[in-house]
């Protein structure tokens, strides 16, 4: 792909999907609680709007650390790792592991193989998160042919046996990344705890997968809306600034983009988003795409899904998948919405 973003400047590590309205969508009276984090390299805010101990919000930290700890693929004695570790042979693990990759299995089996947690040989070999960390980049930074062929070879979710909490993966050389699922699995668990402890209104931001819970606070707004604004990132924007925005309530935003995580060389750009076909970055046309559904680990999936699937394929996805929209937008800088956008779910681009 065409390198696109602006010559000299910096991108962004992670897309922050702003949350454009939220410091403006809630009377002064309304008190809020909030707390941040630092857990599978992502930053992670919390903000509720109904009067609880801080300690709740401490104990959903907890949460992420316990998930880190279980799904971490550089964490050495994580389940995932020692799944990798273990030469093909059964490894015992926790049952929300087991959850996670059964949904990883899913997700696959949905996307064709397009969407695949054994990519974890073929994303180590391009390791575009620290690539794009480098203030300079050139072309021998970018994995030969047989590199990406023997990687290549690993990839297939098939390979994952799971029997009650025993995973196998019947291929010693594979190697499983969940991260891809994780932050969206995780974001849904921290939705379930805060409404189990009264929490009814506030958000999660996990580096862009933003969860929003119940209505906005302060009721109705005086556009009589009480659903809360969440901006779409322009990709490449190098401050944050969104191209468009989307009005929920109860439910998820989450985006996939070239602009999250990628390197330039040679004037190519390459992204994290990899090809289970090809092996290399996508080269679609497509610089994002954004899901709105009610759980954040189907709009993780969704979303990297949809990219993989191109606009055609992934619009069609989204068509048929009930209680999901999607916001697609291509590299002319086009914004192609699914039936909902706009009439179901309120719409404004050019925000």
């Amino acid at each position: 792909m065409k390198a696109v973003r602006p010559a000299g400047r910096k991108i962004n590590l992670i897309s922050i999907l702003l949350l454009s309205a939220l410091a403006a969508c809630s009377p002064a009276q309304d008190e809020s609680t909030s707390a941040s984090g630092f857990y599978f390299n992502t930053v992670i805010q919390i903000t509720v709007y109904d009067p609880v101990p801080k300690q709740i919000l401490d104990d959903c930290f907890a949460l992420a650390s316990r998930y880190e700890n279980l799904f971490s693929s550089t964490i050495p004695d994580s389940d995932i790792s020692r799944i990798n570790a273990a030469g093909g042979q059964p490894v015992t693990v926790d049952e929300e592991t087991a959850e996670l990759l059964s949904a990883g299995i899913a997700y696959g089996d949905l996307s064709g193989g397009k969407f695949d947690i054994t990519i974890g040989r073929l994303s180590g070999l391009w390791d575009i998160s620290t690539r794009s960390l480098l203030e300079e980049t050139d072309s021998s930074m970018v994995p030969s042919d047989p590199e990406i062929r023997d990687a290549l070879a690993t990839v297939d979710y098939r390979n994952i046996r799971i029997e009650g909490n025993e995973v196998t993966l019947l291929n010693p050389d594979a190697s499983i990344d969940a991260g891809g699922l994780a932050k969206g699995y995780i974001a849904d668990k921290m939705k379930a705890f805060l409404n189990e402890n009264g929490v009814t209104r506030g958000f999660i931001n996990l580096g862009g997968n933003v969860l929003v819970l119940g209505p906005k606070a302060g009721g109705k707004g005086t556009d009589g809306d009480n659903r809360y604004t969440i901006g779409i990132r322009k990709p490449f924007a190098p401050d944050g600034a969104p191209v468009a925005a989307v009005k929920v309530m109860d439910e998820t935003v989450v985006s996939s983009g070239v602009y999250e995580r990628c390197f330039e060389a040679d004037g190519v750009l390459y992204h994290h988003i990899l090809d289970t076909a090809t092996g290399r970055p996508y080269d679609n046309g497509l610089l994002g795409v954004t899901v709105i559904t009610e759980h954040s680990l189907d709009g993780d999936a969704l979303s990297t899904i949809c990219f993989s699937l191109g606009l055609t394929e992934g619009m069609e996805l989204i068509e048929r998948t009930s209680g999901a929209e999607a916001v697609f937008i291509t590299d002319d800088g086009r914004l192609h919405k699914s039936s909902g956008i706009g009439s179901q779910i309120p719409f404004t681009d050019a925000v």
